[in-house]
């Protein structure tokens, strides 16, 4: 029995076996950002320990970084992340680790300017104090989010002390209807195999569906499995993946580039290959999806109504019960029509330029309702520059839309772009926890940005089909 993706590239970068039965897991890349690092690089500073490999660690903004162009400017009126600011690039400065700034081209979401610069490549390990690291793994990579203490001991040693995981592979096979996405994907499987459902686990995500998608499509399959619980997500690379890479900044080049490929292909899970468990998804099955509650597993098909008691398990029921509060529902409720008046299109999980496209040419002459506020912001400055050059931001602005300067922005409540008391979000993020978007009773309902953009245009939970005239309901 051949070995799985996932076992091939732990083995490869073990250094030993620890005593307590844990890997020590050699760090192939180390993404770092304001908001983790400063207190990881003071414990360094206390014990006199400086970063063993500079060159492996990469830095940029996001988290805290103003959108709104005229709060971008220095120094930001928030004195902490203009304090987490200067503190990133001075440490970035004292152990010669490339700093991407606010202004920097290739500043952007750390999950995005990781791929866009080629950064990330098939079977290296990827970690960064962010839960949202197992985007990387659509490459073929493992890839996952540690702790302020984690960050701390990958500069100095380029280590990690990680027990091994289990493998789910989760297949989803056949066409997906018009108007579905990989979010809808994600967010159906989290659904099913619930926010635990992972834990313990790395999830391969592989079938036919899987195969043809896009590489960003694929990225915001992974960026959620942290959303179902499990610690990697990850794709076998293919000719998807080399075509995305080929070319960017630093991606092999030349011989190497031929020799990389070769390599990269031996690294998919064999045909063979042993599992833990398989679970397996028909994407006829999949509509276009929204959640309802307070986790991302409770989530329903827009044309859906809100479960009633009798229709959850006796151990979801306290929770049910809270979610309908906060989110000021009742039970049996459909979903469509649920008044927005925030529509947030973003964030790591959304931000690409794809997302960007394909919400353009639905939006071309329509209007966002009054009385919402609708963003897109973003995902990083490549992908501003490419919806600039397109003809893109325009259609955003006619339509209604502010557009921002990159960031995470309003996928969370670490920068200005917040929720205002219960103001209701449609978003296309990848969290819908109690205060996560910025106020304590703001509430979140995630969704693909294309149904972002129909509830902004509608000013309700909508079917963007319906609204779109998208063919093949």
């Amino acid at each position: 029995m051949s070995k799985n993706l996932f076992q091939k590239v732990w083995d490869a970068h073990t250094v030993a076996t620890l005593p307590n039965g844990n890997t020590q897991l050699f760090i192939g890349l180390h993404l770092i950002h304001e908001v983790t690092s400063p207190q990881a690089f003071a414990m360094l500073k206390e014990q006199g320990i400086g970063v063993m490999h500079p060159e492996r660690t990469f830095a940029t903004v996001d988290h805290i970084v103003p959108t709104a162009p005229d709060q971008r400017l220095r120094p930001f009126q928030d004195g902490l992340a203009e304090d987490m600011i200067v503190a990133l690039k001075a440490n970035c400065e004292e152990n010669g680790i490339t700093y991407y700034g606010e202004t920097n081209p290739n500043q952007g979401i750390v999950h995005i300017i990781g791929p866009e610069l080629g950064l990330t490549l098939p079977g290296i390990t990827v970690c960064c104090g962010d839960s949202h690291t197992s985007t990387h793994g659509a490459f073929g990579a493992v890839a996952f989010g540690i702790g302020t203490s984690q960050v701390r001991d990958v500069l100095a040693t380029q280590t990690m002390d990680l027990a091994p995981l289990k493998v789910r592979r989760i297949e989803v096979n056949g066409k997906l209807r018009p108007g579905v996405y990989a979010k809808d994907v994600i967010l159906h499987v989290i659904r099913q195999l619930g926010v635990n459902g992972g834990t313990g686990y790395a999830y391969e995500y592989a079938g036919d569906t899987i195969d043809n998608m896009s590489m960003e499509e694929r990225m915001t399959i992974c960026n959620m499995s942290i959303e179902g619980g499990a610690r990697v997500g990850y794709c076998n690379p293919d000719e998807t993946t080399f075509e995305y890479l080929k070319g960017r900044d630093y991606a092999p080049k030349g011989e190497d580039w031929d020799k990389a490929v070769e390599y990269w292909k031996g690294l998919a899970s064999g045909p063979d290959a042993h599992y833990d468990d398989v679970v397996t998804f028909d994407a006829a099955d999949i509509k276009p999806t929204v959640t309802w509650g307070i986790n991302p597993g409770q989530g329903l098909a827009i044309d859906e109504n809100i479960p009633t008691e009798d229709q959850v398990p006796e151990h979801e029921r306290s929770t049910w019960r809270e979610a309908l509060e906060y989110m000021q529902l009742e039970a049996g409720q459909p979903m469509a029509g649920v008044p927005v008046d925030v529509a947030f299109i973003g964030s790591c999980t959304n931000g690409r330029i794809s997302d960007l496209r394909e919400v353009a040419q639905y939006i071309k002459g329509k209007k966002v309702k009054e009385g919402v506020q609708a963003l897109i912001v973003p995902g990083s400055w490549h992908v501003a520059r490419a919806a600039e050059e397109e003809g893109l931001v325009e259609i955003f602005t006619e339509a209604g839309f502010e557009w921002r300067k990159p960031g995470c922005s309003m996928c969370l409540a670490m920068n200005p772009d917040k929720l205002q008391g219960d103001q209701l979000c449609a978003s296309s993020s990848n969290r819908n926890f109690k205060g996560r978007q910025g106020s304590s009773r703001g509430r979140t309902i995630l969704m693909s940005p294309v149904m972002v953009a129909a509830a902004a245009i509608e000013g309700a939970l909508v079917d963007a089909r319906q609204v779109f005239s998208i063919q093949g309901n």
